[in-house]
């Protein structure tokens, strides 16, 4: 696991840090070959230098978030922002479903959408896979 996303797990508050601490694991052993860093101050995981998946603390808990995750076809997922952005939030450890996340992340390798090049694009996504 990357070190600064150690560190960021470690500054959360207590009750979630086993959140994080899950996520970074199966994140780390499902999407094997990810770069992962802490990206604009939250844990992200990149393939070939489009991001994926990443996690960030908000008011209603853990948000997990998929970048191309609104083309995933899964309802639990809630489209998040004006892209192809899907997200789920987790109040507690219990809540992750192992066979959900593991489903998503698979589905993150498979289904991606540019947004590496979103920029130079000036806002325009292309599926890329």
């Amino acid at each position: 696991m990357h070190p600064d996303i150690i560190a960021y797990n470690e500054a959360q508050l207590p009750e979630d840090q086993p959140i994080c601490q899950l996520l970074a694991e199966q994140i780390d052993l499902h999407l094997s070959g990810a770069e992962s860093k802490v990206w604009h101050a939250h844990p992200v995981w990149f393939l070939e230098g489009n991001p994926i998946v990443g996690y960030s603390r908000r008011k209603s808990g853990m948000n997990l978030m998929f970048w191309s995750g609104q083309s995933f076809d899964e309802p639990i997922l809630q489209p998040e922002g004006k892209f192809k952005a899907a997200e789920i939030r987790y109040g507690s450890v219990e809540e992750i479903n192992s066979g959900d996340l593991q489903r998503w992340l698979r589905k993150g390798r498979e289904i991606q959408w540019d947004y590496k090049n979103i920029v130079k694009r000036k806002g325009v996504l292309e599926r890329i896979i």
